[in-house]
Order: structure tokens, then C-alpha cells, then sequence
């Protein structure tokens, strides 16, 4: 029996690209621009679903991410 890959959750993929994005920018991303970048990393992507994961970054990965102010999204290692 041949096995099929599975394609991970759109929601996990978001949040990867997230957690990639903010490794490349250690001063952190703001909200609007995270969305942006992430956005044109798939078009595919539901504005909403992107938003949603957004807004649930640091509740997610309290180990990894934290906003250091209102908007500002940055590593936790960067501190």
C-alpha cells in the first residue's frame, strides 16, 4: 500500500511562515507588515485565517514569540 504524504494544516503553515519571518528580523515585525509578508508568501492564504493566526501568536508560542509593544511581534531569543 503506496502511502500519501499529508499536507500540513493551513493554520501550521501560516504559523511557520510567521515564526520564519520573524528569525529574519530580529527588531521584530509589526502586525500590519507580518500580514503583508505572509500574505504574498501564498496568495492562497484566507485574509481572515492569517489575521486569526496573527492574533494568536504569542498565546500559541509564549516560548518563542512576544510584542514587546502594542503591534511589534518579535522572538523571544531577541530579547
Amino acid at each position: 500500500m503506496k502511502k500519501v504524504a499529508t499536507k500540513k494544516p493551513v493554520t501550521h503553515r501560516i504559523n511557520e511562515k510567521a515564526l520564519t519571518l520573524l528569525e529574519k528580523h530580529p527588531e521584530g515585525i509589526r502586525w500590519s507588515e507580518l500580514i503583508a509578508k505572509i500574505k504574498k508568501s501564498n496568495p492562497d492564504f484566507h485574509p481572515k485565517t492569517v489575521n486569526g493566526c496573527i492574533w494568536k501568536l504569542v498565546e500559541r508560542y509564549p516560548d518563542k514569540v512576544y510584542k514587546p509593544e502594542k503591534g511589534l511581534f518579535r522572538l523571544q531569543k531577541y530579547k
